[in-house]
């Protein structure tokens, strides 16, 4: 069986790999575009209240260039990321988890894992996150290590012509179906850095033909996964190396990192229990309402005879998806000339003293830092009411509008972003009725904290996954 574990290191490794080259690309291109867009800009820094936002000043007149400018530059993206699943791989829309699923569970799909659907699914799912769509690269990633424990293992390809003599044992359906689910365990295992996590995942939500055998080798490559994936990080950064190879930053590796732990309460678990019980109502909701858009979207696009145009006006609502999520931002500047700018290049509208300021703010061009920011502990104060429900609104109805649109697209990042809000929201109300606490034993009533548990609840609730998430969130949690 030497081989067979060879092989497991191999997609590990490579599915590790690619995860690293798809953040830093995103991070990437973000960067570019804001740094673009700051060039529109006559820009003083200082500091605004989170430690790490500055405020940026810029002229009256390029206002109105600088966000055209950034809505230009995030069309130019998610036209070239519909495209590339609409006329290049239609396999690869919109996230292929559905398909994946349906495979190792005995249908079969046409063109599910040939070179055009990597390819297609690899840029769709890079330029899509960057475009500032509500959506993440979690979905396509799970595709695309599946695509590498399918090609890995077979080593042969009939668009390329390429038959290689090795490993030639595994070419069986069995085989295929086994390094196939190693493959996508191996690809949710890099984007949040967690083994088990990932082993766990495909065990509940993938494959339903198992073994204690495959349970261990697939456990082998989401490992050589997460390892590779941290290997590398932890040197490089926007494809920059700065130094440190192999050393293993805690605040680098945990994908949402929480400093200040808290002590414990029963007390705490009554909210908990109402914020399960939302999460599984918004859930339901959630899925019922993307079921419905999606079968009036089916509905419309049928009902087009010509295919070409059919597939134009699949491109045309992935635009028209990008400027309404745009909107708030765009609206934002009558509240005057000030922008907030995020360490990795992200800018937001501003003033953050004003409730409609720190909704824009909320709806961040980076889905993970902005999760970041609802959990952190002791900022009772730093968002309201109706900055929440505001945005929980307005990310709610996009994030179920995008997810099923021509572009190949995640929705882990806005499920958690979602439950966060609405977090957060039950720990403002506690803080309302019961005040901050300061002393040991009431501490426990913080925003932040019913944020992370929100983001669980309301992930639960649209994906019915309880162990795997659980270990996914305690270990991205620290």
């Amino acid at each position: 069986e030497w081989d067979r574990w060879l092989l497991m290191g191999l997609i590990g490794t490579a599915v590790g790999m690619l995860g690293f080259f798809i953040h830093q690309i995103i991070d990437s291109l973000i960067k570019l575009k804001w740094d673009l867009v700051e060039n529109y800009l006559q820009v003083s820094k200082r500091k605004c209240q989170w430690s790490n936002l500055y405020l940026l000043t810029g002229q009256d007149g390029n206002i109105h260039m600088t966000w055209l400018c950034a809505l230009g530059f995030g069309l130019a993206m998610v036209v070239l990321s519909s495209g590339s699943v609409l006329f290049i791989c239609p396999a690869g829309s919109p996230s292929g988890l559905p398909e994946i699923i349906g495979y190792l569970n005995g249908t079969s799909i046409r063109h599910l894992f040939n070179i055009k659907t990597f390819l297609g699914t690899f840029v769709s799912c890079v330029l899509a996150v960057a475009s500032g769509l509500f959506c993440g690269p979690e979905g396509p990633m799970i595709h695309l290590g599946a695509l590498l424990g399918c090609g890995l293992s077979q080593l042969q390809s009939d668009t390329l012509g390429i038959h290689l003599p090795i490993f030639t044992r595994f070419r069986n359906s069995a085989d295929k179906r086994s390094f196939i689910t190693a493959g996508a365990g191996a690809g949710i295992a890099s984007v949040f850095r967690a083994p088990i996590g990932g082993l766990l995942f495909v065990l509940e939500e993938v494959s339903s033909f198992w073994d204690i055998r495959l349970a261990w080798q697939t456990f082998f490559c989401c490992l050589m996964a997460t390892f590779t994936m941290d290997l590398l990080s932890s040197s490089l950064c926007g494809f920059v190396y700065r130094g440190h190879f192999g050393f293993f930053e805690a605040e680098k590796r945990i994908l949402f990192w929480v400093k200040n732990l808290l002590d414990m309460n029963v007390l705490a678990f009554i909210p908990t229990i109402l914020l399960g019980m939302l999460g599984g109502l918004l859930g339901a909701l959630f899925v019922s309402l993307n079921i419905k858009i999606n079968k009036l979207r089916m509905r419309f696009f049928n009902s087009i005879p010509k295919l070409s145009l059919r597939k134009t006006s699949k491109l045309l609502e992935t635009v028209l998806i990008l400027v309404i999520s745009f909107v708030p931002l765009i609206a934002n500047l009558r509240s005057g000339r000030n922008f907030l700018t995020l360490e990795v290049g992200c800018i937001l509208s501003f003033p953050c003293s004003s409730e409609w300021g720190s909704a824009a703010a909320l709806l961040v061009e980076n889905g993970k830092q902005g999760i970041t920011y609802l959990f952190k502990r002791g900022t009772h104060e730093e968002f309201g009411y109706a900055s929440l429900c505001t945005a929980l609104a307005f990310y709610f109805i996009l994030s179920c509008w995008t997810a099923g649109s021509a572009v190949a697209s995640g929705l882990v990042i806005p499920m958690l972003y979602t439950g966060a809000l609405y977090g957060r929201i039950i720990g403002l109300i506690l803080v309302s009725i019961f005040g901050v606490q300061t002393n040991e034993y009431g501490a426990w009533i913080d925003p932040g904290l019913f944020a992370a548990i929100g983001a669980a609840s309301f992930f639960s609730g649209v994906s019915r996954l309880t162990i795997s998430l659980t270990v996914i969130m305690v270990s991205k949690l620290s």
